[in-house]
């Protein structure tokens, strides 16, 4: 299910900590994203029409929680990404971030030993 960028924000607070009712939310993005408690429930509203989220009713509130497990976003997303601009080949991408110096020390070594580990599985 394909999930917007504000949508995500209101996943993110949701996968940190839930059940969480609609003024948690608004508080959590408050600082950041300045968002009114309207277009909390706007957000809320769409992801439980995505069945992404599921809501209970806890006196005169309800409660929300994710139905949809980060993991299972991550992974759509990111091969929604390699599919769209690198032909679904992971190859091309570091190739793309390495041309412009955006891999660190460290993100090289994780690399190796992640390409170290694949060899030896094999």
């Amino acid at each position: 299910m394909p999930i917007s960028d504000a949508e995500s924000i209101v996943m993110d607070v949701l996968w940190r900590s839930s059940p969480l009712a609609a003024e948690d939310i608004v508080a959590a993005t408050a600082a950041g994203q300045g968002w009114q408690e309207a277009t909390v429930k706007t957000l809320l509203n769409r992801l439980l029409r995505k069945k992404a989220i599921a809501a209970e009713r806890d006196g005169r509130r309800y409660l929300y929680r994710p139905l949809l497990k980060r993991g299972d976003y991550v992974h759509a997303a990111s091969k929604g990404l390699l599919d769209r601009l690198f032909d679904g080949r992971v190859a091309p991408l570091v190739a793309h971030f390495s041309e412009r110096r955006k891999l660190t020390k460290k993100d090289i070594a994780e690399l190796r030993a992640l390409i170290e580990e694949l060899d030896d599985d094999r």
